[in-house]
Formats: C-alpha cells, structure tokens, sequence
C-alpha cells in the first residue's frame, strides 16, 4: 500500500500533499499545478518517498492533466506507483527526483539587512469551533471528527488505526505494514475481489499507508456513496483475514515493495539516517519491513497484532467533505457502533540516546551529488515543536543565507528541511546539491558555517514573522481540498494527539523570534550530527537486448463478475452520470489571454494557474538546446523594478507563493490577489535576467546536464524514445553541455521575446473571487503585454508505428527491475477509438485487484508489487505504455501475463460485469476531480490549452456510459499492436 515511514513534513507541505503531483508518462511536470524548469524540478520536487517515484495519496489530486479522468491510467489506483518519466514534447529535456524535501517557490535570493518589521500575520480562517466540525465518542471508544467542508458533492473517509511501526514486534518491523497490505485482501464478510470491486466503483480513490505510530485507511468517493465507503472501511477494523493462504500471496507483492525502496539511493540513505539518530527506538526501523522479516511471518503473527492493537477504542475516524452532519454521524453510530471493542497493550516506553557523530558516503543514481547534514530536533510532543517549523522555515527562505550558495555559483541547492516528525524526536537537516563530479566536502562545510551563524548570531526578525505568516496562509489553503483536509485533520488526531489542525496554527501564532533563536542555538549549536552525502555512479548505455515474453502458451485471463455484499449491491448498482459540472467564465481578453474563473467560497483564498503554450522541441532555434531551461531559472532571479532579495519580500509581506516562466502561478488570500497579480505579471512580462545571474546558471545548468545523461533514467528514458519514434523526430532533439556552453543572454532574451507572448496564455483562477473582479485585477497587470508575429508551431507531427525491440540499461542501485512496455498508436486524442480505448484501459487497469493486469501479475502470480498501464494522446500522437517492476527472474514471465491480457482486450469482448466496474469507475471517478480547487485549475487549464470543451468530463461520461464490449474490443483490435511493443529494463538484467 502507499508506505510511508513517517509523516514528511517536507518543508511546509506534508508528504500526502506533494504526492501525485508528476503525472506518469510523456507529460509536463506539475509542482502543484505549475510547471516549471527541469532544473527546478531536479532542485524542488525532492519527493517524500523513494527516487523517481511517488506513491500516490490521492490519486486524483492531479486530475487535470487532460480531460476525464487523468489520461494516465494507474493499474493500481489502490496504491498508485508513479514512475517519473524524464520528457515531453512540450516540456524540458532531463528530469530527476532528490528524496529529501528541497525549496518550492521560485525567487532565488541572498539575506540581506534586518528589514524592518513586517506587518503582524493577518489570516480570516474558521476554526474547529465553527459549526462545520462534529464529534462523537461511541460506547465502544471509537472517536469520530467530521468535517462539513461544501467544496465539492465529494467526501474523504479516513479510518487511524493508533498502531504502527513503533509496535511491531523485535525482528519483525514490516509487521503493522503487512497487516495493512493484508486488509486488502479480505475482511468480515468482504473478499479481496469484492474490496477491489467495491472500491473501484466508488471511483478508484481509496489507499492506505504505515507511519511510525499510525495505519491509516483511506478512501475519496461520491458523497452520495459516503455509506458504502464507511462499511467498507468498518468491516476492516472489526476482523481482517490474516489466513497463511491470503498471506502466502500477499508476501510475494510486499517483498516486490521492500526490493523497490531498496533500489532508491535516497531511501537507504534516510533509513541509514533514522537508524544512527534513533538508536536503540523504535524509530530506527522504518516500518516498510524487510525481505528477510516477511519470509519470517506467518498469518498467526498478523492475526495477533491485529487482536493486539485493531480496536475500535484505538482509532480515530475522520470524515471530510459535502454530507449531512447529523445524518452521517447517525450513520457512523449504525455501521461502527456494533464493532466490540477490547483493551489495549501499553506502549512500550523507551528513551532516546545522544545522538553520535557519523559520517557516511553512498553510491547512487542520481545526476548530481547530494548531501545532508542530521541534527536531532524536538518530536511532535515538545513544547519547541512550533518554533523548530518556524525556524526551518527561516532557514529554507529565498531570503536566507544558504541560498546565497546557489545563487554565488557554489551549489546547485542549498536549504534546510525536516523529516521523520515523531513524538518523542525529528530529524532536521541542512542540505546541499553539487555537480556530479564535484567533491561535497567544501560545501558541506559552508553549509554548516551558515547554520552554525544563524545559531550563533540570531535569525532576522522579518525572516521569522514571513515564516509565520506563510504557515498561517497555508493553513487557509488547507480547506481547499477534501482530501487533504482530512489528511490535515488524521496528522493532527492521530499522528500528532492534538485537539484539532487549529492547535498547531495556534501554537505558530505564539512563536517569537526570541523562541526561534533559543531553538537555533539549543538544537544547531554545539550538537553531534550525522553528515550523509549520495555520490552517483553513472551507468553506461543502453544494450540492445532480446525480447521477453516468450514463455510458455498461457491461457486466456480468467474473468469473472464480482458478486458485492448486500449492503454494496444495491448502492453501487446504478451507473449514473455525475453531476454536472460548474461551468466558469470564459472569455478572452483584447490581448488575446484567455481567462477562465471559477468563484469558490470555500475559504478566503484564491488559486491562479497559468500557462504560455510553447514547444521546445519545435520553437528552439537549431544549435541553442537548452535555451529553455536557462529562461526558466533565470525567472528566479527578481524583476526590472525588484531584484530577487525585494520581489520575494513583496511575496512574504502577503503571505503568497508565486512562480513565472511558461507554467506560472499564484496562491494568495483573496485580500491581497490584486497585489498578488501585479508581483506576478511583473515577474513573467519584466524578469530582470541579469548578465551577473547569467553566467552563474549557465554553468549550473549545464553540470547538471552532464551528469543526468550519464544516469540510468535518462538513458532508460532515451532508449524508449529512440525506439519508438523514427530518426530526426523534434522530440529527440537534447541539450548537452556543449549547446548550454555555447548559449549566450542576447540567445536568452531573444527567446524570451519570441515565445512568452498573450495570445498564447490561458490563465484560470479559482477561488474566493467573482469573474469581474479577477478580470479586473488580470487586465491592469497584463494590460501592456502585446504580441507580434506569428504564433509558434506548438504541436508534433504524426508518427509512424514503431518495431519491436528490446534494451536494457544497467543501474547497479537498483535491486529490483524497472520494466516500461510502450508503443506508438496510429491515433490521437480527437479520433473516435480514443475513448472505447481508454475505457477498455480502465478494464485491464483501473481498480487495483478489479482490474486484470493487477489480478494477474499480483493477486495471483504475485510477480510485481505495481503494475501501470497508460493511454497517453495529444492532438497529433497517442502512446500506449504499460510499467511494472519486478525481480530479475520475473521479468518474462509478468510480460507473458501482460501479452496475454492484452491480445484477449482485441479478440474476446470484457465481460458485462467488467464493462461495468470499468464504467463506474470512470464515471464516479469524474466527480473525485473535484475535490479540490487545484485539481479543478489544473484539469480547466489543460482543457482549453488541448483544445476541447471546458465541461469535457460531462461530455466524456456521457460517451463513456454509452460504449458496449464490442466497440471496446473493436477499438484494441483496430490499434493495438501486440507484437510491436518496445521494451526497456532499467537495473539488473532480466533472467
């Protein structure tokens, strides 16, 4: 299920809200919606979870990236595995993941001079004291929170079960982990096929994960199905089937899972980190578990932590969204009030030891070298907490010292984070990234004289009072989105024993500057560390390989149709159209932007995604690849009017977060979106581009190119491109070090000129504000900014189908295989097949154990721990991809599964029941996009940018309700090629 060791912080976001923020395949990289540089994205998206790949919290958070449902399709949208490809047509060359949280806004700046003091926070939010938060205990301890939240007819159930690594027992820490996998499989009076079917015509939004003191399960659905979504999750915490039969298959896909965090640099670095600062704690072993403590459990040993630690009196239920308060609470004493509840063991007390200096060098896979210093910091339970996160805060500020290391040429990041946030202690850790080839040891040095000043000397007041008020504006965010609110509300609870998310805002408002300096000096100062640094090992090229698959002749996949408990039948019978969607306005401004609004009241903050169409591949002039890139970090560097250390102040002073370039952004509290906008427009249309910041970016771009076409992810990702598309395609067109070196400013700001233009700009902005006020405040920003000449060609010719072939990439740090299967199709996002295509994409991998590729090659065969398939299509191509990882030995005998499903999607019609789980799962899954307002930014931009109607989920389940077996089987025999599919293995090679 979606592990995860602890809850990330990962700066001021939690790791629930960065998941799912890369969609898998050819497509843009989002960092909440906004695209930026493939430099940003190497330096920010330092994923809370393994390298290059993100398991996903809501899986569709993102929704956006196209049209009806996100046009990737996750086999397994119970626990999605998103593999981070590397290119786009239309987005930057090279991308990569770090693993620890890095910065997230885009201005790069040097401290300067105490500034005077900033304005006090200033944030209208509701409390828990409004009516919108009922509660109740029921006889048999159970505690309940729901949250009325009107943003959307959707509703987030979350069952915390109080247990987690922390009391898996000696020798056996996956334990809580397995347990959770385990629930999966069967409950009272709920079979894994039914729980598969039953949560995939919910939508497919449902998973769980394992912290340190917590499992948490949970699901997002309509909020007219909020009853079956609580049964389900009720019959989990009354009994689990934990028999050796359902375990003996489940090991198989857990080891798959443990083998894949063990091919990541970055995981065994934090787990070597935990292990040294939490010594002789439960917290030094990470709850995913082990190969080796897996082989040793049996289904008594699940059994008995269940009966230990499974009660309804050590849980909390947290339920979130547009429902009813008293009918529901009403309805949550019925379906839960019957569980018997049983005593509780005492929690095993331990004390934690000083910490010992330690210093370690791993191997590693990634483009550049990355290193982190440790210090232990206070727990969630300590008085210092608020001030610890106002302080890292502090630290990680555009405005703070460290990043003068970026921004003077000395590193590609420099910051300061915190992770693995327990009770009794976290981990706090300044961080450094460097060139590939270059030796860490000066910059890490650096990297602790600038902490060990700032402990020394004190922090600078107005640094202190943006942290505050940037805590206290991403709290009023937090309302926006149904699922993560009801993360907020299960951190706060279960994770953090609080009262309510407002204890912590409270506790932010208190901290002074005098707290943060006693902090600083307490915990920074005069402290045993441990200093960890990744050092990649480049791999060498792609071989060409032979082709697997050809084992033994397998039969047809078995399929049958799922009968559901009584108490889902019925409800989930009905195949009907969600609700309409809330159309905004629409129109396009005298300059050509277009502007699309969408008022929402759902709290006082307004959201503004943009974006300048543009291709790379198409608009660069031959010789200047790169060119991109270099415009896109040089955005960082402040404005004509405000250099970089005053444009990110005008930013902190109202609490915003804003990004230029060709995907710009806004977040801002309504009372100062007009402010907001005029920082932006004058960011995007006036960005400085100083000669001084020129050189410096120059020479980090292009070390950072050098070591990324040495790693196994952008050879794996070139040897997919090359066979798929024919000699000279644009999309093989790659910067190198040489074509960066040659690139000079005049080359910079003539492509700026040419490409940043209005009549190629959408902007949607969603949030607390009428149509007319947005329009009011968007036309005065972005008044002067005019365009000439002809529009650039933004879209890719046609491609021809590809060949088969084979290729392996070595990547000595990966344990487990990485398989990609992938194929060009002779279609594209407006032909007719399009959508019996995807639908038949939902059959073979839509509902986690409901769907065939996830029966077979996991439930049953027990191969891999993910399997992804996707139907990717724009308005000139179409690829069809399907991704799983998988041991060495098992590599040919899952493609043979994979084979054989597919070609029975092109000569044998799906089953009725399948038809309809398939179509359930599309149609509810339609409504989940609204779930939050970035979601809904994202999924109108993207629309308008393709091309096709704004209210195309309506018009897309209307066809989708409407498609029979036959045109589904039709359509895969018309355009899937079996026989042509490429395939590319990145790590051992396969037996």
């Amino acid at each position: 299920m979606d592990h995860a060791s602890e809850p990330f912080r990962c700066t001021k976001w939690s790791r629930k809200a960065f998941e799912h923020k890369v969609h898998k395949g050819f497509t843009e990289y989002t960092v909440f919606g906004a695209v930026t540089s493939v430099f940003k994205i190497m330096l920010r998206m330092t994923a809370c979870g393994v390298e290059a790949a993100f398991q996903s919290r809501n899986a569709k958070a993102f929704a956006g990236s196209v049209l009806t449902m996100p046009e990737t399709v996750q086999s397994n949208q119970h626990e999605e595995f998103l593999i981070l490809k590397l290119r786009t047509s239309a987005a930057p060359h090279l991308a990569v993941s770090l693993f620890l949280p890095l910065a997230f806004a885009a201005p790069i700046s040097v401290a300067t001079a105490q500034a005077p003091k900033a304005p006090a926070p200033r944030v209208a939010m509701r409390t828990p004291a409004d009516a919108d938060v009922s509660r109740a205990t029921l006889p048999n301890g159970l505690r309940v929170v729901l949250v009325h939240n009107r943003l959307a007819p959707v509703v987030t159930v979350e069952l915390n079960v109080l247990a987690g690594g922390n009391e898996t027992p000696d020798g056996f820490p996956g334990t809580a982990h397995a347990l959770e996998h385990m629930a999966f499989r069967g409950c009272n009076g709920m079979n894994a096929d039914q729980t598969a079917a039953i949560y995939a015509r919910l939508g497919g939004d449902n998973n769980a994960d394992t912290q340190q003191n917590i499992t948490q399960f949970y699901s997002t659905v309509p909020a007219t199905d909020v009853e079956v979504a609580m049964r389900a999750t009720a019959v989990c915490l009354d009994s689990i089937d934990n028999s050796d039969k359902e375990w003996d298959q489940e090991r198989g896909a857990i080891t798959q899972e443990v083998q894949r965090d063990l091919s990541s640099p970055t995981y065994k670095m934090i787990t070597r980190l935990n292990a040294d600062m939490f010594a002789g704690t439960p917290y030094a072993h990470d709850p995913l578990g082990t190969k080796e403590s897996f082989e040793k459990t049996t289904g008594a040993d699940l059994r008995a932590f269940f009966d230990k630690w499974y009660s309804p009196s050590n849980a909390i239920l947290v339920i979130v969204g547009d429902v009813d308060p008293a009918a529901t609470m009403a309805q949550v004493r019925t379906i839960f009030g019957s569980i018997k509840p049983h005593g509780i063991p005492t929690h095993t007390a331990f004390t934690m030891a000083p910490v010992k200096n330690d210093t370690f060098t791993l191997d590693s896979n990634l483009p550049y070298t990355m290193a982190i210093i440790g210090y232990r910091m206070p727990g969630t339970a300590s008085k210092d907490y608020a001030a610890v996160q106002v302080l890292n805060d502090v630290l990680s500020s555009q405005r703070a010292d460290l990043y003068s290391m970026v921004v003077s040429g000395k590193a590609l990041y420099a910051g300061f984070g915190s992770t693995a946030e327990y009770e009794k202690a976290s981990v706090g850790y300044g961080e450094v990234v460097v060139p590939a080839e270059a030796d860490a040891n000066a910059a890490i040095a650096e990297l602790r004289g600038i902490i060990n000043h700032y402990a020394t000397v004190g922090v600078p007041a107005d640094l202190v009072a943006a942290a505050k008020r940037s805590e206290l504006t991403d709290a009023a965010f937090r309302r926006n989105s149904i699922p993560g609110l009801a993360s907020v509300w299960s951190d706060a609870l279960a994770a953090k024993g609080r009262n309510s998310p407002e204890a912590d805002v409270d506790a932010i408002r208190r901290v002074t500057v005098a707290d943060v300096n006693r902090v600083a000096r307490q915990y920074l100062l005069h402290v045993n560390t441990i200093t960890a640094t990744l050092k990649p090992v480049p791999s060498g090229e792609a071989v060409a390989a032979q082709g697997f698959g050809g084992g033994e002749k397998l039969t047809a996949s078995p399929t049958k149709d799922v009968v559901l408990p009584d108490w889902a039948e019925k409800s989930l019978a009905e195949l009907r159209l969600p609700r309409p969607m809330v159309m905004p306005s629409d129109e396009t401004l005298p300059n050509g932007i277009r502007l699309i609004v969408r008022t929402d009241r759902t709290s006082p903050t307004v959201t503004l995604d943009g974006s300048v169409q543009h291709n790379a591949d198409l608009d660069t002039p031959k010789g200047q690849e790169g060119v991109d890139d270099l415009l896109a970090e040089l955005y960082g560097y402040g404005t004509k009017t405000l250099d970089r250390v005053a444009f990110q102040k005008a930013l902190d002073d109202i609490g915003a977060t804003e990004n230029a370039g060709f995907r710009f952004g806004l977040k801002v509290l309504k009372e100062n979106f007009t402010r907001g906008v005029d920082l932006l427009a004058d960011n995007e249309l006036h960005p400085a581009l100083p000669a001084e910041a020129f050189s410096v970016v120059q020479k980090q771009v292009s070390d950072l190119t050098a070591g990324q076409i040495k790693s196994p992810a952008y050879r794996t990702h070139r040897a997919m491109s090359e066979a798929l598309l024919p000699k000279g395609d644009p999309s093989l067109r790659d910067q190198t070090p040489a074509t960066i070196k040659k690139l000079t400013l005049p080359d910079v700001q003539k492509y700026f000129a040419s490409a940043i233009r209005p009549d190629t700009t959408t902007i949607v902005v969603v949030g607390d504000i009428t149509p007319a006020e947005a329009r009011t405040a968007i036309e005065k920003a972005f008044s002067g900014w005019t365009a000439s000449g002809p529009k650039p060609q933004v879209d890719l010719p046609a491609v021809p189908p590809n060949k088969a072939s084979a290729a392996n990439v070595a990547d000595p740090q990966q344990v487990q295989d990485s398989v990609a299967l992938s194929e060009q199709l002779g279609i594209n996002r407006f032909s007719p097949d399009y959508y019996p295509m995807q639908l038949g994409t939902y059959v073979l991998g839509g509902g986690f154990y409901a769907s065939r590729l996830y029966h077979d090659l996991r439930q049953v065969a027990g191969y891999v721990y993910t399997v992804d398939v996707s139907l990717r299509a724009s308005k000139t191509r179409a690829t069809y991809t399907v991704d799983y990882g998988s041991e060495p030995e098992n590599v040919s005998k899952a493609r043979a599964l994979v084979e054989r499903d597919l070609n029975a999607m092109k000569t044998t019609a799906v089953t009725p029941g399948e038809l309809t789980l398939a179509k359930s799962l599309l149609l509810r899954g339609l409504q989940l996009q609204e779930s939050s307002e970035e979601a809904v930014a994202g999924a109108l931009l993207a629309r308008a940018q393709l091309g096709v109607p704004l209210n195309e989920s309506d018009n897309a389940a209307k066809k989708y309700l409407a498609l029979s077996a036959d045109e589904v089987k039709d359509a895969f025999n018309r355009n899937l090629r079996v026989e042509d599919l490429v395939q590319v293995v990145r790590g051992p090679a396969p037996k």
